[in-house]
């Protein structure tokens, strides 16, 4: 990841990561031989299993020491009005809200993202476990972050209460507030709070690449809408199946993954040749900024 530093430095409108999660275990992956068919059409060939990544570590400071160096390296690629987001499970959010503190500066905390999914239940003593946490991190507090506000539907209550155009609070003189009155001008909805509730992938899912960690494109097309424009450069330290890239792709927006694992770079590539993107075997040297990285 250094190496982007001469050509990426003070570029990078979003860096999204989505670490392993200290399990200290492997993942298998079993992903498709050839490119799905859009219509679906055809048999589907599977390769064998192979490892995806290796989330084995000595200990937490061995783990949070490896992410750390990689969240001082982004913090030299971002641009002034960047973000960082780092998603991560409860059990680990907490240290990585105290790393990216130490880096970023307290300032620049911006928010906690609640990502809350649906799941198969389990029998277990506990309270089952429906979220993950994603940290936003700004590069410069002092900078007018790059933010389009999201906007939830209202709810059937406020509609039939108040329709679907803006209000107007009315103070007359003396300071008083009367019933709001209704403008002509439709509203776009409730600005969008922080927990969001987006399904995970279905193991039937059209999107199903077979990479054990793979996010719901619906996730990642709320947060690059939400903190980048179009033209904007879009960074994955930890690609994974291309989940980001593909969503970036889509919306017209640079972007760069990376991953030490060959099985991401190959389920990658042939994920970003579904949106018409392909890439050739040619030296680092060569490549664009809209690129695939094989390894930090």
């Amino acid at each position: 990841m250094r190496s982007l530093l001469p050509e990426l430095a003070g570029k990078v409108t979003l860096a999204y990561l989505d670490p392993p999660f200290l399990t200290n275990r492997t993942f298998d992956a079993i992903v498709p031989s050839e490119v799905r068919p859009a219509d679906r059409s055809g048999p589907l060939k599977a390769r064998p299993r192979k490892v995806a990544f290796d989330d084995r570590w000595s200990g937490r400071a061995e783990y949070l020491e490896a992410l750390g160096q990689r969240l001082v390296l982004i913090r030299e690629l971002l641009a002034p009005n960047g973000s960082v987001v780092v998603h991560i499970d409860p059990k680990t959010s907490h240290y990585v809200k105290v790393l990216g503190d130490e880096i970023f500066g307290d300032d620049s905390f911006a928010s906690e993202i609640i990502w809350r999914y649906r799941r198969w239940p389990s029998k277990t003593p506990n309270f089952q476990r429906v979220h993950d946490v994603l940290l936003r991190f700004r590069k410069d507090p002092k900078e007018k972050p790059r933010f389009n506000t999201p906007y939830e539907p209202l709810a059937p209550s406020t509609v039939a209460t108040w329709g679907t155009n803006k209000q107007r609070a009315v103070v007359l003189a003396d300071g008083k507030r009367k019933r709001s009155e209704t403008t002509s001008e439709p509203t776009k909805g409730v600005p969008m709070g922080d927990v969001w509730e987006i399904g995970v992938l279905a193991p039937i899912s059209r999107e199903r690449t077979g990479y054990p960690s793979q996010k719901p494109e619906a996730l990642l097309e709320r947060l690059v809408d939400a903190l980048t424009d179009p033209g904007d450069v879009v960074l994955d330290p930890y690609m994974g199946s291309g989940t980001t890239l593909a969503v970036a792709a889509k919306r017209d927006r640079v972007f760069v993954g990376i991953d030490e694992s060959d099985v991401a770079f190959d389920v990658t590539s042939q994920r970003l040749a579904q949106v018409g993107i392909r890439f050739g075997n040619e030296p680092a040297s060569a490549r664009t900024t809209r690129q695939v990285a094989r390894s930090a």
